[in-house]
């Protein structure tokens, strides 16, 4: 069965608080009509802190697209090996026991993918599949893990490494005046995290049974508009309200796997905004308190896309798991908009060869 082990996480260096935002707010944007309810929807994200790649005075420059993308490519090449690394130590496996790396990354491009330069930098075999996925921005988290199930499922000695590599804030924007710009200003942060999925053996999540939710005809909810000056993130008033259409989704899968989705010991929930947790709550019935860990990585990073699930996970570990064969739920959800599902098991397995 596979098992999704210990993430690696890091976040850059540099920080912004929910005062410095306001503040920054308050002051470029001080003619702005909507800038109190622009500053009361900041608050109530509940994002303490942010963590970004460049100081605030050079993220707030805009020297252009291309600059800022070939920014992308140097840090996630000088940040992502250390991160790999550590995932691949919690594991216990080597480079060459990975047979396919899934990278997903919604805030730069790059071709090749990072996959190949990191397959020669760091020694995985020549044979490592690549797998990159670049547009299902923060539901890719969830995706990659499915995908990772899906290719342990069919080869069930192999081994999948996830990377999420998220830099939000080399996609801001200075002449989106919007108030969803304005709200993702003070909502996205920027993170790395890495995660092994092993065929056999390891200490996690044993994955059992995935699935996959669009709701029709929101596509355009959550998009990028591409121009010249890169990637303009757009964003409907209306996705907080998608938790209710969605929770039906999570409680089919889990029911189609003979659970209650209300009824389960762990939640690792991509948390997109505090209203997705709240009503996701509600519509689940289930304790707020369950998604403390997603909630945590809300206040403490903001919102890091595809990262977030992976560092969720990463907290559960960090209070000492759960009890041998509890049983979770894992979502992420994004643009489509899409929710990526995954029920399964804690597993307090060896760590045995392959």
């Amino acid at each position: 069965m596979a098992t999704l082990c210990k993430p690696s996480v890091s976040v850059p260096e540099y920080v912004i608080t929910m005062e410095e935002t306001l503040e920054l707010a308050r002051s470029r944007h001080a003619d702005h009509p909507q800038l109190p309810l622009a500053l009361r929807l900041i608050e109530n994200t509940g994002v303490k802190t942010r963590h970004i790649v460049q100081p605030i005075e050079e993220t707030l420059k805009h020297p252009g697209f291309e600059e800022r993308n070939k920014l992308y490519e140097a840090e996630a090449k000088a940040r992502v090996p250390a991160v790999i690394q550590r995932a691949l130590d919690d594991a216990e496996l080597l480079t060459s026991d990975i047979d396919v790396i899934i990278y997903v990354s919604c805030t730069g491009f790059m071709m090749p993918s990072l996959t190949a330069w990191l397959i020669n930098e760091m020694d995985f075999d020549s044979t490592t599949r690549q797998l990159p996925i670049a547009q299902l921005g923060c539901a890719a988290g969830g995706a990659a893990i499915n995908r990772a199930h899906d290719f342990c499922s069919a080869y069930p000695h192999a081994n999948a490494l996830i990377v999420a590599c998220e830099f939000c804030s080399l996609c801001y924007q200075p002449t989106d005046l919007g108030v969803g710009s304005l709200l993702s200003n003070g909502l996205f942060g920027d993170g790395i995290a890495a995660a092994v999925v092993r065929g056999r053996g390891g200490r996690g999540v044993s994955l059992e049974r995935n699935g996959s939710y669009l709701i029709p005809k929101t596509e355009d909810w959550i998009a990028y508009d591409v121009r010249a000056t890169g990637f303009h993130f757009l964003l409907d008033k209306r996705v907080p309200t998608t938790m209710e259409p969605l929770a039906p989704a999570l409680r089919e899968l889990a029911g189609t796997h003979g659970w209650d989705a209300s009824d389960l010991d762990f939640y690792i929930i991509h948390a997109g905004g505090p209203r997705i947790l709240d009503d996701l709550s509600k519509f689940l019935e289930v304790d707020p308190h369950a998604f403390r860990f997603s909630r945590a990585t809300l206040t403490e990073y903001g919102n890091i896309a595809s990262a977030v699930v992976l560092d969720a996970l990463r907290r559960l570990f960090d209070e000492g798991g759960a009890e041998d064969r509890a049983r979770g739920l894992l979502a992420g959800f994004g643009p489509g908009i899409t929710a990526e599902m995954t029920v399964g098991r804690w597993a307090d397995g060896d760590g045995a060869g392959r």
